[in-house]
């Protein structure tokens, strides 16, 4: 009996962080939370509250607000938040058109600043899911200085498509036999086996015109990850943010780096479905002012990729009439030309800072005006966390 007890093992419920409070609290030393005798009695500073006469009132992390104290400024090396503290201070007193920081602020004041600090949580632990999601190089980050909109409800963030019922996605046979795909390729590579152009330079720029396929190398090719032909498949490589804007579109996203003209961006992923079911989907969205329904129609018009409700970073990007997104067809482990992969490469190089967009009603083959667009009534008025449909 002692013996299958020494096998038992209970999870536990309490965070590291929940546990590492109950140690300070407690003046217990543990070495696996990192809590030793120099830095038992440290404190960090969550947020700050309200001011009065060069204090602070400071909201201590992992403890609750009622044990929340006055601290004078010498006491405090939380400069970000001194700063946040005080941008937000300005910007309230700003918007009641009041000119002087007074000694104390006021309690609607404080609540408002106390607000603003609970909402940058919750997107700052939205952004850390974004990101324990991916493997990618690049980082997403979260930012809304408009108004109180947390992260989308009803809305799972994936990075790849999800499979919808009644399809099956058939995975690649065979593969190259390069051992260097882009100087010497073996048969034209996976792209020449389609009978089409290698995609890429040797900088990973698509070189190939908007309309043509994009074969990468795939799963069984004998090349391996770091071969110049696969591009879309290592994710995002640019740091981006999603962003709230300030004239009524919703979220958007920009970059956070500069951006090299024909270097892959993001794909559009979301849910398979067939076009009976987007059908049915669409009277909904129509109904509910919105949809995010993307027609596969590169071959056949049988399915469309539904990103309302399962999506990535994509789901955020406005529509624009000059956009900096390009739409490529591409095929990697499936290939069915029924279900391409929908990759963004960029139109040109794109700034720090510079909001990406692309065309919902983008023409991606000049002979098929009707190849791979969005859904005619793609985001109309936008449903919470969407963009809205206007040229920017």
């Amino acid at each position: 009996m002692a013996e299958n007890l020494k096998e038992c093992q209970v999870a536990c419920k309490a965070t590291l962080e929940q546990l590492e409070t109950v140690c300070r609290e407690e003046g217990v030393i543990c070495k696996d939370l990192g809590i030793n005798k120099y830095n038992l009695c440290d404190f960090e500073v969550e947020y700050l509250c309200n001011y009065k006469k060069e204090f602070y009132l400071v909201k201590w992390k992992g403890y609750p607000e009622s044990m929340s104290t006055w601290e004078p400024r010498k006491n405090l090396k939380c400069v970000d938040l001194l700063t946040q503290f005080w941008e937000d201070v300005h910007k309230e007193l700003k918007r009641q058109k009041k000119r002087s920081i007074p000694k104390k602020l006021d309690s609607a004041i404080s609540s408002h600043l106390v607000q603003k600090a609970k909402h940058r949580q919750i997107l700052r632990q939205w952004e850390v899911h974004l990101n324990s999601l991916g493997t990618h190089k690049g980082r997403i980050s979260v930012c809304n200085e408009v108004d109180s909109e947390g992260p989308p409800k009803n809305f799972t963030y994936i990075n790849d498509y999800k499979v919808g019922e009644g399809i099956t996605l058939t995975e690649v046979a065979v593969g190259c036999e390069c051992t260097d795909c882009l100087d010497n390729p073996v048969d034209g590579c996976c792209a020449g086996a389609s009978q089409h152009r290698f995609a890429y330079n040797d900088s990973g720029q698509v070189r190939i015109r908007p309309g043509m396929p994009i074969y990468e190398c795939n799963k069984r090719c004998r090349c391996g990850p770091d071969c110049p032909n696969r591009v879309v498949q290592r994710g995002i490589q640019y740091s981006l943010c999603i962003f709230r804007t300030d004239n009524g579109r919703g979220w958007g996203v920009r970059t956070m780096e500069r951006i090299r003209k024909n270097t892959f961006v993001m794909e559009y992923v979301g849910e398979i479905i067939t076009t009976e079911e987007a059908e049915r989907r669409g009277h909904i969205y129509d109904r509910e002012g919105a949809t995010y329904l993307f027609d596969l129609d590169y071959v056949d018009d049988e399915y469309t990729v539904d990103a309302a409700h399962y999506g990535n970073i994509s789901h955020f990007v406005n529509h624009s009439c000059d956009p900096n997104l390009q739409v490529y067809n591409v095929f990697i482990n499936n290939l069915d030309e029924r279900l391409p992969r929908i990759a963004f490469f960029a139109t040109r190089t794109i700034k720090t800072g510079e909001e990406l967009t692309f065309d919902y009603k983008m023409q991606i083959d000049p002979v098929d005006a009707e190849s791979t667009k969005m859904d005619s009534n793609f985001s109309l008025t936008g449903l919470p966390g969407s963009p809205k449909r206007e040229c920017v």
